[in-house]
């Protein structure tokens, strides 16, 4: 369906279900069905009153979001203003987020072949937005929103920052961005340090380092790290590692003391003793591929010059896994997407009952942060 079909008139979509909140509570997303076309969207509303000084933060990815086109980028349909909200259309994404996958369904991290295909679609989108002259600072998990056909799109562009200045493209840009607390542990060491050297469009690559670790371990990097750690951490070259049979060498006993393929874990693992514990079976009992471990430990080279760009990333061996001719919803089973769980095509009085019954379906709320 045309973008252009979908209006802005507040009547014409009916509310299905609640599917999460974002933004610190400032916005909440909906399922929805848009009326005259009978089909399921997904509706971000934000509380302007509650946004206070993140207001120019969400007109900035209103605006931003609107002017990319790519099919990985996740497209607004459409925006308006109802009340004290603005409303923000986007397409059904079914499965949810990768944060969403991970917490309620994979939670020692998801299969390597749906990492890859989620991964190179979500680099495709990266390095379009790069071409257009745009750093995204905020890729992680709940940021990648996967369709109920298995295409990942990248999301959360109320963070990003141009690259072109005045007309010309900047090796260096030196602005931190605005609102980082629930993207520290992602950013890249030469984000955070804010020195003289300033970073570009590399920075990004390291957060896809990162992401992928959160995609293969089920852990958010660094997660019970105090904050000057997880810096001191990352200025020394000591990322977290993916976590299998080669970085862990006991089964099931885990040795806080093990060193790992990228150096020492200890307390740099980047998650608490206790959670790493409760995995441990599941980690040293699996192996990831040399090609996987090698994607990720170039991303988070800590010189960003040894790091590729997303052009290059696309042709690393480890996407040659996607090749294999299997689908993201196959490896993703037996989660099933929310648009298999409700159809769209109902009538008023079927859509009205199954808003009715949609307590009693297994749809999880999360953190939609996109």
């Amino acid at each position: 369906m045309m973008e252009s079909s979908y209006d802005t008139n507040d009547s014409h979509y009916q509310s299905i279900s609640y599917l999460g909140h974002c933004c610190n509570g400032i916005a909440v997303i909906h399922l929805s069905r848009h009326i005259p076309s009978n089909t399921l969207v997904a509706i971000k509303k934000f509380n302007m009153d509650k946004a206070k000084e993140d207001t120019v933060l969400i007109e900035h990815e209103i605006v931003l979001t609107r002017q990319f086109h790519h099919p990985n980028i996740l497209p607004y349909l459409a925006a308006y203003v109802n009340g004290p909200e603005v409303c923000v259309i986007s397409p059904l994404m079914a499965f949810g987020s990768c944060k969403n996958l991970i917490e309620n369904h994979f939670t020692e991290g998801l299969p390597e072949l749906a990492i890859a295909f989620i991964i190179r679609d979500v680099i495709q989108g990266l390095d379009y937005i790069h071409k257009k002259g745009y750093i995204h600072r905020a890729i992680r998990a709940s940021h990648i929103l996967v369709s109920s056909t298995g295409q990942a799109c990248l999301t959360g562009f109320r963070y990003a920052c141009q690259i072109v200045e005045n007309g010309k493209w900047q090796k260096r840009i030196h602005s931190f961005p605005n609102s980082t607390a629930n993207n520290l542990n992602w950013l890249s060491p030469e984000v955070l340090e804010q020195n003289l050297q300033g970073y570009n469009e590399k920075s990004d690559i390291y957060s896809i380092g990162i992401t992928c670790c959160e995609l293969g371990n089920g852990i958010v990097p660094f997660a019970d790290m105090p904050t000057t750690l997880m810096l001191t951490e990352k200025v020394r070259g000591h990322p977290p590692p993916l976590y299998d049979s080669s970085t862990f060498q006991g089964l099931g006993n885990l040795e806080l003391s093990q060193s790992p393929r990228n150096g020492e874990m200890g307390d740099s693992n980047g998650a608490s003793s206790s959670n790493l514990q409760s995995k441990a079976r599941i980690y040293s009992s699996r192996q990831f591929t040399d090609a996987f471990h090698s994607f990720t430990e170039i991303c988070l080279e800590k010189n960003p010059t040894r790091r590729p760009s997303a052009t290059e990333l696309l042709h690393q061996s480890f996407f040659k896994l996607c090749k294999r001719g299997e689908s993201v919803p196959d490896l993703l089973h037996p989660v099933m997407p929310i648009n298999d769980q409700i159809s769209s095509e109902t009538d008023d009085w079927e859509a009205v009952l199954a808003a009715e019954k949609m307590q009693e379906m297994d749809i999880n709320t999360c953190e939609w942060d996109f």
